[in-house]
């Protein structure tokens, strides 16, 4: 399992265990010799998962039990040779999922009643990842980016071509793209589009495509707020947006030919666009905190700001990463109990008002400590 649906995260911040739920995270390698040390590196990982499932009071075999599904993996050859930066898996005696992510996760291991994922704040936050969809009459291409790294994830749900669309070869009134060669060794291709005459048929049949595309798209990234930029000649980037219902669709397009691209091009000029949308929105949401701060519609208390998440009244929240805040909510009394230290049962109430504020729709910003606004762990502010 690769693609990070909201449905699927759904299911993992909210399985709740009389069972063991054991997170890990860990850094991986697409090529090179790194990429062999990484099954080495898992199998570490899980030899401490089973030291520690014996110290919670597993029997050993029961904590073996628990451990076939991730050790069968480790004599999955094709898995390891597909890895991207980061995996993350998530298991219990009855369950396994995993997603290989374009992100260097830190080696990391968290046992406990649910799922730990903070972790995954990068790709669930405001300004986290983003998508480029790649267009050409030939094919369609769906990456997902961070600020370091792109993958091409499976979009194969959507027709890949006009001809599949519609279980047609396409025919020479078609719409036709030609490559040409700029004079000057070594420079790249660019390609030149030559349907401007195309009739009104040929425009709703494409069209009439890129709805099919959108339609699927749509499945895959709803409820997300990541935004999605086009590659493309832009002919086909005009029509795709006519058919676009995705809200977060970025104005600026990647111009030309994306069969010459590579995943790393297009990741560069897409991040370009992005990089100037995610500023500008954590910027406003900062200023915004700090102009509301004392007026009631705040709150950096995780005492405040838990209850306030798990209720939906949660807009935008600022949460500091690398940091953790030991307690228990209690659902009973709708109380928080911060502990000094780590004791049996708790978790992290900064991890658990992200993943609340995030379920409920609201905005969340993972950001180093000391971009924090205000100084404090949590910055929240209320939508009432």
């Amino acid at each position: 399992m690769d693609t990070m649906t909201m449905e699927i995260l759904k299911k993992i911040i909210l399985s709740g265990h009389a069972d063991w739920c054991v997170s890990l995270f860990m850094p991986t390698h697409r090529a090179g010799r790194k990429m062999e040390q990484d099954p080495i590196r898992f199998k570490n990982l899980l030899r401490e998962v089973e030291e520690r499932l014996v110290a919670k009071g597993l029997r050993s075999p029961e904590a073996r039990a628990m451990l076939e599904a991730p050790r069968r993996l480790l004599l999955d050859t094709a898995f390891w040779q597909r890895q991207s930066d980061g995996l993350a898996m998530f298991f219990t005696k009855s369950q396994l999922d995993f997603f290989r992510l374009p992100y260097p996760f830190d080696e990391l291991v968290v046992i406990s009643r649910r799922f730990h994922v903070k972790p995954l704040l990068p790709f669930l936050t405001g300004d986290g990842r983003f998508y480029i969809l790649a267009l050409s009459q030939n094919g369609v291409r769906l990456l997902e980016g961070t600020r370091d790294a792109v993958d091409e994830i499976n979009f194969e749900t959507a027709p890949q071509s006009l001809s599949e669309a519609f279980l047609v070869e396409p025919s020479e009134k078609q719409l036709q793209f030609h490559t040409g060669t700029p004079s000057g060794a070594g420079m790249r291709r660019r390609a030149m589009f030559f349907g401007h005459d195309a009739t009104k048929e040929e425009k709703n049949r494409i069209t009439r495509w890129f709805s099919m595309i959108d339609k699927e798209l749509s499945k895959l990234l709803e409820g997300g707020k990541s935004p999605l930029v086009l590659a493309g000649v832009e002919y086909l980037l005009s029509l795709y947006r006519e058919a676009n219902t995705c809200p977060h669709l970025v104005d600026k397009g990647i111009p030309g030919n994306p069969e010459e691209l590579r995943p790393e091009e297009l990741h560069s000029h897409a991040w370009t666009i992005v990089q100037p949308v995610f500023i500008q929105s954590r910027q406003k949401a900062a200023a915004d905190y700090l102009k509301l701060a004392g007026t009631g519609q705040t709150a950096t208390r995780v005492e405040e700001v838990i209850p306030a998440a798990i209720q939906g009244r949660v807009e935008i929240l600022f949460v500091a990463l690398g940091v953790q805040v030991w307690g228990r909510f209690d659902p009973n009394a709708y109380t928080v109990h911060v502990h000094d230290a780590l004791e049996p049962g708790d978790e992290d109430l900064l991890d658990l008002a992200a993943i609340h504020s995030w379920l409920n729709r609201g905005v969340v910003y993972a950001v180093a400590p000391e971009d924090m606004p205000g100084g404090n762990h949590l910055a929240a502010i209320f939508r009432y």
